[in-house]
């Protein structure tokens, strides 16, 4: 790929790092088409529990590239048509992704940028140098496909003022706020995602799977239709070979242990 790295899985763990370090690794059309491609492809390999996504230099991801922009003013409303659907094409397969996300955010993550660390499970940030901020209003734009996931994150009234303002936040406030899950002291950065994804890589990974399936079809549902769900699924669960074995290994351990 030529924008974005690939390591191979290890202990079960997979890196897709965005490698444009001179841009600040700023979306594009090319960018966003391998993103798709590399969690299509990693959502369907067996050997990969967990996904980090993360990236190389100073940012995290900037949002837009310049050019693009550029070049956008330009599209027809049919090519505008195409171009969102690919970005809400990418962040979907992220975000439905049957596996564990962890957004790796050691720097700015801005507008495009922010919303592939939102559609992600987790987000463990630098204290120091992470910064977010959804800056589409300010540039005539709208935060349209990210505005989806943020609202089922942080609810509506954290949603507006995020997307309203346009304001750049740090790690620690937008902790606070519900948008990252875990701060770590910048140098301690990569241990703290590795920590977190090798706990990750200790759960079922069936188990993984419908919970996030679960967690994604409920919204909207009555209760009736959630408890429906959620009891259906609970049968589904039930009959995995990993809960059959991981509850047999339970029963074994001795009484002290469990």
């Amino acid at each position: 790929m030529e924008f974005l790295q690939l390591d191979s899985p290890t202990n079960g763990i997979a890196r897709v790092r965005l490698n444009r370090p001179d841009k600040r690794n700023a979306l594009s059309p090319k960018v966003l088409t391998e993103l798709f491609v590399a969690f299509e492809q990693l959502c369907a390999d067996d050997r990969v529990r967990v996904i980090v996504l993360e990236g190389s230099g100073s940012a995290f991801c900037a949002g837009a590239d310049l050019d693009y922009l550029r070049s956008m003013s330009a599209y027809s409303s049919l090519e505008n048509l195409d171009d969102s659907q690919l970005l809400e094409r990418t962040f979907r397969t992220i975000y439905t992704c049957p596996k564990a996300t962890i957004a790796k955010v050691h720097g700015p993550a801005i507008a495009g940028g922010c919303g592939l660390a939102t559609v992600c499970d987790f987000v463990v940030a630098s204290r120091q140098k992470a910064m977010f901020g959804y800056t589409e209003v300010r540039i005539g734009f709208i935060p349209a496909v990210v505005g989806a996931y943020l609202l089922r994150k942080v609810g509506d009234a954290v949603a507006r003022r995020l997307l309203l303002s346009a304001e750049l936040i740090g790690a620690e406030e937008a902790w606070r706020l519900g948008l990252v899950t875990h701060i770590a002291e910048h140098d301690q950065l990569e241990s703290a995602v590795g920590e977190l994804a090798a706990k990750l890589c200790e759960n079922s990974a069936s188990s993984i799977r419908l919970t996030k399936q679960l967690l994604t079809d409920m919204h909207g549902m009555s209760l009736d239709a959630a408890l429906q769900y959620a009891t259906a699924l609970n049968v589904i669960a039930r009959g995995t070979d990993d809960c059959r074995q991981r509850i047999a290994e339970f029963l074994d351990q001795p009484k002290g242990s469990r």
